[in-house]
């Protein structure tokens, strides 16, 4: 799948923004190499991380897992472990399941073909158009926020970039300014929006295409990107038990099915004989991106022998303890947990 650039009207503009960024490219390891692997890698960690936040991570995650083939044949809970400190865990889960696709489906091989790659588990237009754009020379346009908020600020638009067309619509509007080489084109409008043409407070004045952004000459920057519809996070409840006893405690792993998945979490009930053991109760408050959290941990100090071997049997609670734990990823408020125990 490609965009034709049928114009060369604005043509100058990407041209533009080569020539700063053969100047000014960001020094990143994943720049130095071709690898689809280690550019898929990086993209899906970058998604909601910012570079200077997961770049230690992403260097760990691949001396773990320098190639498609170690990835695949890792234990889930392990590149869940790597993982741990970037969030949004269900992107680990997904790029475990898309590098056994590529085992399975492309004989070990990434595929090069845009749409071939839209297929892997997790991966969007987004992701599929950075890496076949600049491991491959394809030509589609990576349109993402950076996109939405240069494009829209070039051209004074208007376009509600939350309207279901707007991936659609900006990346025709790409086309207009998109050169031959569409790698380095996408990855210098990644630079520009991350550097530049930032949300809030953007440096016009060094920008290299300010003499061509009509948003800039008519002094609303700040009014672009359109953005009209807001998603309300949603107010959620948790509930759980921290059951301890003699430096141990009780976890379990989640399911699949809600938010945190596969992560490690503490028992989210107790029997009635443990009831006596709680010591205290605290109240943690924790914000996702559309979701605000309250989560209530109550101290279970538990001292009867008995009730605990009892507890544990009839729930088959995993029974770990400080020093194992680190071997398992956990949600943030409730690594934290742990982690302040320690120093009570």
């Amino acid at each position: 799948m490609e965009i034709d650039n049928k114009s060369s009207d604005f043509l100058h503009i990407g041209n533009k923004l080569l020539n700063w960024y053969g100047k000014n490219a960001r020094d990143l390891p994943f720049r130095q190499t071709k690898d689809p692997y280690k550019i898929w890698i990086c993209e899906i960690v970058f998604q909601q991380t910012r570079i200077s936040q997961g770049l230690n991570h992403y260097n760990n995650f691949i001396k773990r897992f320098p190639d498609v083939k170690t990835l695949a044949e890792a234990e889930e809970n392990e590149v869940l472990l790597y993982w741990k400190g970037l969030g949004y865990y269900s992107r680990a889960i997904n790029i475990h399941k898309a590098s056994q696709q590529i085992i399975n489906d492309y004989q070990g091989v990434f595929p090069a073909d845009y749409d071939e790659i839209l297929k892997l588990k997790g991966v969007g237009k987004y992701t599929a158009a950075a890496v076949s754009s600049i491991c491959f020379e394809g030509k589609m346009p990576a349109v993402d926020g950076n996109f939405y908020r240069v494009l829209s600020r070039i051209f004074a638009d208007d376009f509600d970039i939350s309207n279901s067309r707007a991936f659609s619509y900006f990346s025709q509007l790409a086309a207009l300014v998109m050169p031959e080489n569409v790698g380095d084109f996408n990855q210098a409008m990644m630079d520009l929006g991350s550097e530049i043409c930032k949300p809030k407070n953007p440096l016009c004045g060094e920008c290299p295409v300010n003499d061509d952004c009509l948003a800039f000459s008519l002094e609303k920057t700040s009014d672009y990107p359109v953005k009209t519809k807001k998603v309300k996070a949603e107010d959620l409840a948790l509930k759980y038990y921290f059951v301890h006893r003699n430096g141990q405690f009780l976890i379990q792993q989640r399911k699949d099915d809600f938010i945190w998945k596969k992560l490690f979490e503490f028992p989210v009930s107790i029997s009635t004989e443990l009831e006596p053991f709680i010591r205290n109760v605290r109240t943690i408050k924790h914000k996702l991106t559309h979701k605000n959290l309250t989560i209530e941990i109550s101290n279970v100090d538990v001292e009867s022998e008995d009730v605990w071997s009892r507890f544990t049997a009839q729930n088959q609670y995993i029974i770990t303890d400080f020093e194992a734990s680190h071997d398992k990823s956990f949600p943030k408020p409730l690594e934290n947990y742990i982690q302040n125990y320690l120093k009570d």
